[in-house]
C-alpha cells in the first residue's frame, strides 16, 4: 500500500482508512497559506517541507458562518453537526484516498468540489468520505476552497494589483488544486492523464466555471455536475449562479470597504479574520459573494457558454433531485396568472394555461401545475443544444427520486443524493435498509465507471450487467431514473416541460 509518498514540496504520510487496502492522506497543502498579503490574491505556490508531513487529519474549513445545530434546519440536522469544528484563513488543503499499491498503476482520478452556495461547506463533512469510490479502483481528491468575501470579494485596488487574476479567487483555489493533482497524482498510482472533477450545488456550478474557463485547456477529461446548472423560468424566482460583472462587484467592494472603515487594500487586509467574516455576513445577504464575469477566468455565463459549446469539449454527467428548487408563478390571482402568461409565451399563452388548469379558475392549483424544476428546465436545454448544435458530445442525465426515510418525510430534498453516490449512507442518522444500499452501491458503480472511461455503463459489484444508461439526446430526451433502483427511463418529459423547453428556444 502506498502509505508515504513523495510530491513537489516534501515527503507525505497516510494512514489505513477503515478498509486499510485504501491510503487516505488528509490536509496536503497545495498553496500557501492565503492570509496577510497573499488575502484577496490568486493562490501562490506552497512551499517546501522538511522530514515527512503527517497526513493524518482534515485541515480546518474556510472562513465561514458557524453552523448553528438545530433541528429545524434539515441541513445542519444532516450534516452540520460538528458546530465547533476548526476554523481558519488558512484553509487551502486537499484529501487523497487511493487504492493504489504502486506509483505506476495509473488509476483514473476524481477531484470534488462541495457546495454550499459558495457561502459555506467544507471536505471534510462525513459524506463525502472517498473510501467507497476509492475501493472500485479511483484514486479520489477532494480539496478546499476560499468562501463568501475571502474567496469572492472585489476591488478596484485587486484589480489594479492584479489585472491577470482580479477576482474569484475561490474558483481560483478549485483550479490550483486541481493543477496540483495533474502535477503530483501520480505519486500517489493516478493517471493525470484520465482526471474527471465534478461537484454538486455550488460545486456543480463551479464544475460549470471550470468547465468554461479559456485557462483550462487539457486539465481534465470530463466532468460531472450535479444540481449545478440552472435557467430562469418565472419572473421573481431566485436564480443561482447569476454573473455580476467585474466593474460592478468591485463597485459593492468599494462599499463594503466603507462599511469596515478601511479605505485601502493594505488596511482591509491586516482585519481580524473573524472580524471580516463577521462583518462580511452582515453586509451581504446569503450568497451576495459570488463568481463574477471577471474576463480572464470567467468570460460569461456558464449556462449561456455551454449552450455555444464555448466550453471543454469533455463528456459530461449532469442530473437532479426531483423536487429541489421547484420554480412557481409569483401571482397573487388568476388574472396576474393569466397576464404572466401572455407576456412570457404570447400567441402560445393560451396553451400554457390550458396546461396549468386555468379552467379551474383556482389560482393555488394553477401555481402547483405550474411549478417546474428550473435544474431540470436547464438540464433539458442544455441537451437539445448538444444535439442541436451538431456537437453531440456525450452527454449523461439523471433524476434522482428515491424514497427518503426519516420521521421529517423530506422527500427528495437538494444535497440527499450525496448519501447515494459517495456510497455513505451508513454514516446517515436515516434508516437506511437494503433497497437504499443496493440502489446506492449501483449509483456510486454508474459514477466511478464514468470516472473512469466517460461510459457510466459497465458491471455492477454483483458481477451483473447495470441497466443500460444511453446519452441524451433532442430525439432521445431521457435519462437514469433512480428511484427504489436505477432504472433507463424511456417517459418523455411532462408536457410542461416540453411546453417550456420549445418556448425557450423560440424566443432565443
Amino acid at each position: 500500500m502506498l502509505r508515504v509518498v513523495q510530491v513537489e514540496n516534501g515527503v507525505v504520510q497516510g494512514l489505513p482508512a477503515a478498509d486499510p487496502r485504501i491510503t487516505s492522506f488528509k490536509g496536503i497543502p497545495f498553496a500557501a497559506p492565503p492570509v496577510g498579503e497573499n488575502r484577496w490574491r490568486a493562490p501562490q505556490p506552497a512551499k517546501d517541507w522538511e522530514g515527512v508531513l503527517k497526513a493524518h487529519e482534515f485541515s480546518p474549513i474556510p472562513m465561514q458562518v458557524r453552523q448553528e445545530l438545530d433541528d429545524n434546519n434539515i441541513y445542519t440536522r444532516e450534516w452540520a453537526v460538528e458546530p465547533d469544528i476548526a476554523m481558519s484563513e488558512d484553509c487551502l488543503y486537499l484529501n487523497v484516498w487511493t487504492p493504489a499499491k504502486r506509483t505506476d498503476e495509473k488509476l483514473p482520478v476524481y477531484v470534488w468540489y462541495f457546495g454550499g452556495a459558495l457561502q459555506v461547506g467544507h471536505p471534510s463533512e462525513m459524506e463525502f468520505d472517498g473510501e467507497r469510490i476509492a475501493r472500485r479502483g479511483i484514486v479520489v481528491v477532494t480539496i478546499n476552497y476560499r468562501l463568501n468575501a475571502f474567496g469572492f470579494l472585489c476591488h478596484p485596488e485587486i484589480t489594479a494589483e492584479s489585472p491577470e487574476a482580479p477576482a474569484n479567487f475561490g474558483n481560483l483555489d478549485q483550479q490550483a488544486a486541481t493543477r496540483w493533482v495533474k502535477r503530483n497524482i501520480a505519486a500517489f498510482g493516478g493517471d493525470p492523464d484520465n482526471m474527471t472533477i465534478g461537484g454538486q450545488s455550488a460545486g456543480g456550478g463551479s464544475v460549470m466555471s471550470q468547465l468554461t474557463s479559456p485557462q483550462n485547456e487539457g486539465l481534465f477529461k470530463r466532468a460531472i455536475v450535479q444540481s449545478g446548472m440552472f435557467a430562469k423560468i418565472y419572473p421573481g424566482s431566485p436564480m443561482p449562479g447569476y454573473r455580476k460583472p467585474l466593474e460592478a462587484a468591485e463597485q459593492d467592494g468599494v462599499k463594503f470597504f466603507e462599511y469596515l472603515g478601511v479605505s485601502t487594500l493594505a488596511e482591509a487586509r491586516r482585519l481580524d479574520a473573524a472580524y471580516l467574516r463577521d462583518k462580511a455576513m452582515a453586509f451581504g445577504h446569503w450568497g451576495f459573494w459570488h463568481t463574477v464575469v471577471d474576463h480572464t477566468f470567467s468570460v460569461g455565463d456558464p449556462f449561456e457558454l455551454f449552450l455555444q459549446n464555448k466550453r471543454w469539449m469533455v463528456p459530461v454527467m449532469f442530473g437532479h433531485t426531483s423536487s429541489e428548487f421547484l420554480s412557481v408563478p409569483a401571482c397573487d390571482t388568476a388574472e396576474d396568472f393569466k397576464r404572466m402568461a401572455a407576456e412570457l409565451f404570447g400567441d402560445d399563452a393560451e396553451t400554457y394555461l390550458q396546461l396549468c388548469g386555468m379552467e379551474s379558475g383556482n389560482i393555488e392549483e394553477m401555481k402547483k401545475k405550474a411549478a417546474a424544476s428550473g435544474i431540470e428546465f436547464a438540464n433539458r436545454i442544455i441537451a437539445r443544444a448538444n444535439s442541436d448544435t451538431g456537437a453531440n458530445v456525450p452527454l449523461y442525465y439523471y433524476n434522482f427520486d428515491a424514497e427518503i426515510p426519516g420521521w421529517d418525510n423530506p422527500g427528495t430534498f437538494h444535497s440527499v443524493d450525496l448519501w447515494f453516490f459517495f456510497e455513505t449512507l451508513a454514516k446517515c442518522w436515516r434508516p437506511f435498509v437494503g433497497k437504499h444500499y443496493d440502489l446506492a452501491r449501483q449509483m456510486c458503480n454508474y459514477w466511478a465507471n464514468f470516472i473512469r472511461t466517460g461510459d457510466p455503463n459497465g458491471i455492477d459489484s454483483t458481477g451483473e450487467e447495470l441497466p443500460r444508461w444511453d446519452v441524451i439526446t433532442s430525439e432521445a430526451p431521457f435519462g437514469m431514473l433512480f428511484k427504489d433502483k436505477s432504472e433507463f427511463s424511456r417517459e418523455q418529459p411532462g408536457e410542461l416541460m416540453k411546453f417550456l423547453v420549445r418556448q425557450y428556444f423560440k424566443n432565443r
